[in-house]
């Protein structure tokens, strides 16, 4: 089993803001892979499908809000015994560049408060696709940063830049042994829409 995690706050008030960049990359391929309408249980919206003939993949949208993201996923993988390392966490990141992508197994949390919870629960050794949304000027800003809406053009970029090429290769990020070249491809094909 596989589990997909898009990270991000409930509510419309948050649904298009930057610290909601892994609930839409999370919509986005539910819609792409024709999964089943969200369902609410582990204090999450999830949603089941079987890929691949064999593989059955989750995806979760936690809805206890960023910061207490870790009980929501622990909820899911006790429920469905996921080993750590077939789980992929999508979320927000300030250090990269607006509609930059870096896809990595384990590693710092970066003091991404999503990520920290997560940690808590489940460690360390889970895949991180990391969306960049850039950074404010003043360390102060940050908290009011990541809750502002993407600009209009950010959105209409994010779909053919961002989720088209992660949603075109993610059957072969979640399934193939080495990911090394996986990623590599991805980050190659976004980098070629700019």
């Amino acid at each position: 089993m596989f589990l997909i995690v898009g990270l991000g706050n409930p509510g419309l008030d948050y649904a298009y803001t930057r610290h909601n960049a892994g609930f839409m990359l999370a919509d986005h391929l539910a819609y792409a892979f024709g999964f089943p309408d969200y369902k609410s249980k582990f204090s999450s919206l999830y949603s089941e499908k079987t890929l691949n003939k064999f593989a059955k993949v989750v995806i979760q949208k936690p809805q206890t809000f960023m910061n207490l993201s870790g009980k929501a996923v622990s909820q899911i993988v006790s429920f469905y015994k996921i080993p750590t390392e077939n789980i992929f966490v999508i979320h927000d990141d300030l250090d990269l560049s607006p509609l930059d992508v870096k896809i990595k197994f384990s590693g710092s949390n970066g003091g991404h408060n999503g990520l920290k919870d997560i940690d808590k629960f489940i460690g360390t050794k889970y895949w991180r696709i990391r969306i960049g949304i850039g950074r404010p000027l003043s360390r102060d800003q940050v908290p009011q940063y990541v809750l502002s809406t993407f600009y209009k053009d950010e959105l209409s970029d994010m779909l053919p830049k961002v989720f088209t090429p992660v949603c075109r290769n993610m059957e072969s990020l979640l399934f193939e042994e080495e990911k090394t070249a996986v990623i590599s491809k991805i980050i190659q094909e976004i980098k070629e829409v700019k």
